[in-house]
């Protein structure tokens, strides 16, 4: 246990953050299978809603450094380049 005080307020923030990056993670994981899923079931339309609300969480993970940046950057390029391939199926 800590014995200053702000080595006590820094560990209520630390499980905070921790609760914090634990539900964005899992959003972004949830949101993830769902647009795999959708890409494999063709269906266009949702995928592209989905994509959005993705991209969207994964850009606000990375401000917020839960993700780094390239890693968002790095995702959202792979989840656009699958997409483009269920449009263009002869690439």
């Amino acid at each position: 246990m800590p014995i200053k005080k702000s080595a006590s307020k820094e560990l209520r923030k630390a499980k905070k953050r921790h609760l914090r990056n634990i539900r964005i993670n899992s959003e972004l994981k949830t949101l993830h299978k769902k647009f795999l899923s959708l890409v494999d079931q063709k269906n266009l339309e949702q995928a592209k809603k989905v994509l959005k609300q993705l991209s969207s969480k994964l850009n606000k993970a990375a401000g917020k450094k839960i993700l780094h940046k390239n890693k968002a950057a790095r995702s959202i390029s792979r989840l656009t380049r699958s997409l483009k391939k269920l449009k263009l199926p002869g690439c």
